[in-house]
């Protein structure tokens, strides 16, 4: 009854985004009410695209400390959104101008939404926005994601390209990208660059990277680790695998292999 009601205020709905559009920065400070109302019109599945194409293209520049900031970042992504939901046969050229975007958080956004078109062509967009870099960690991160979601057999070798980018955090970001893909394909590379990384850092993000993939290999190797491994090396497939306590069985063979390594310091960091 609730949801009948709201969908019966659609056109009102509707209405009062396009009187916000007119001198916004006073009808809707922070394009706050605007990203509210198009959340709700994504969420009961509206099928119009212009409110949409509105959205993704505003802009709203306001005064803050020192100049101007542009508030509608988030209506756009959400806007992205929902022309990939409605099939908006466009939104591709929508998709590809909001990866390049001023503002991350669309850029993010412009990311996601290609990986939830399933739309084979956002491919080329995402490996393009790949080598190309960007300014901002996370947007970089959701790409990997998106391209690992898109083609996964395709985009794992690009991904595993950046795990030696001169870049610290980028390696790190292509790392958790691969083991949040939970590709069977993705232990061997992620194994073999943990194996040749010097850095104390990047050691253990990827060791934490292979525990994210959740599969029998593995966790076999994290284990062996712990029998067999170097300390640090050992400390720190726990600390990956820890993830995990809530797994009793796991959890049981983690304690299992630490008593066989007979080692009481690292029996600490697991209790």
């Amino acid at each position: 009854m609730g949801k009948f009601a709201i969908v019966e205020l659609i056109p009102d709905l509707v209405a009062a985004f396009t009187r916000m559009l007119v001198n916004p920065t006073v009808t809707d400070g922070g394009c706050l009410a605007k990203k509210e109302i198009a959340q709700t019109l994504y969420y009961l599945e509206y099928s119009d695209e212009s409110l949409f194409l509105q959205g993704i293209r505003h802009v709203q520049m306001e005064p803050v400390w020192g100049g101007k900031e542009d508030t509608a970042a988030h209506l756009r992504g959400i806007c992205a959104l929902g022309l990939v939901r409605m099939n908006y046969a466009d939104v591709m050229n929508e998709l590809a101008d909001l990866l390049a975007d001023s503002k991350p958080e669309a850029r993010v956004a412009a990311a996601r939404a290609i990986a939830y078109s399933t739309n084979p062509q956002g491919v080329s967009l995402l490996r393009l926005k790949v080598r190309l870099g960007d300014s901002a960690p996370e947007v970089l991160s959701e790409c990997f994601t998106a391209l690992l979601q898109l083609a996964p057999q395709q985009s794992l070798p690009l991904v595993a390209s950046f795990l030696f980018a001169p870049e610290e955090q980028v390696c790190e970001l292509a790392a958790l990208a691969l083991g949040e893909s939970r590709l069977d394909a993705a232990f061997a590379t992620l194994k073999s660059w943990w194996e040749q990384t010097k850095n104390v850092e990047l050691s253990r993000t990827g060791l934490l990277a292979i525990a994210m993939l959740r599969n029998e290999p593995a966790f076999e190797f994290l284990i062996l680790l712990i029998t067999e491994g170097k300390n640090l090396d050992a400390k720190n497939a726990i600390a990956a695998l820890s993830i995990y306590q809530n797994d009793l069985e796991l959890w049981k063979r983690v304690r299992g292999a630490v008593e066989q390594r007979g080692d009481v310091r690292l029996l600490q960091e697991i209790k």
